[in-house]
């Protein structure tokens, strides 16, 4: 499975986006965190700017909605223009339902798990996603710091996702950076979201290629990408 690095504009200066989503062109995805003030203790942004964004930036967003109620309002931002849309398993009333909604549309279903949510009694939903988020943080805010005691969590998912023989997309998000992206990689994620490394960094594209070549060589080291 390939690397992928999708810089978060969380961490970008939101005076600028469509300057800050071009800084990183050589990224996968632009990872777009969607906040409402109620499932998580921030507001960011809605469907009118991820429009905006969408028309301005040349990569694929990636929109991951800290919201209530998704399944009402997921798929408006595949209609605004995100390739890919996660909604949250503690949120979503009927999250089957709103994967095959949300492919429908024309978009990747994905679906998140706060750190203290188990990924087993998820297992037979796996087959209806196209990606699974596993947050190393605890979502709202970002330049938190990494909890390793999710490395086990993203270990556990990666046997899953093999033992059901699902070409899954498995993605973390939380004080990704230099310091933790092998560990998460050696663990079994292939897509990372990284904030402030990347919009942190004087040349935030070379962060991500940084980022990206670090990830490819613990892969190619790791006992469960050896066994794919």
């Amino acid at each position: 499975m390939a690397v992928q690095i999708n810089p978060s504009i969380l961490s970008a200066d939101f005076s600028r986006l469509a300057e800050e989503a071009k800084a990183v062109d050589g990224a996968d995805w632009l990872h777009v965190d969607i906040m409402d003030n109620h499932f998580v203790p921030n507001l960011t942004l809605g469907v009118p700017v991820v429009e905006s964004l969408s028309r301005a930036a040349g990569t694929p967003l990636d929109c991951h909605l800290m919201i209530e109620d998704p399944d009402r309002w997921a798929p408006a931002y595949v209609e605004a223009g995100a390739g890919s849309v996660t909604f949250h398993a503690e949120a979503a009333a009927a999250p089957v339902r709103l994967a095959r909604e949300i492919r429908a549309k024309g978009a990747r279903a994905s679906m998140a798990l706060k750190p203290a949510t188990p990924i087993e009694p998820y297992e037979d939903l796996l087959p209806e996603l196209d990606m699974l988020l596993v947050m190393t943080v605890e979502p709202g805010f970002g330049g938190q710091a990494f909890l390793d005691v999710m490395l086990p969590k993203i270990r556990r998912t990666r046997e899953l996702i093999a033992r059901n023989g699902l070409e899954l997309w498995l993605q973390v998000d939380g004080g990704v950076s230099a310091s933790t992206i092998e560990r998460c990689a050696e663990a079994g994620a292939d897509v990372f979201v990284a904030g402030s490394a990347v919009y942190g960094a004087d040349n935030p594209a070379a962060a991500v290629e940084a980022l990206r070549n670090q990830a490819e060589e613990a892969t190619h080291k790791a006992p469960w990408a050896c066994a794919h």
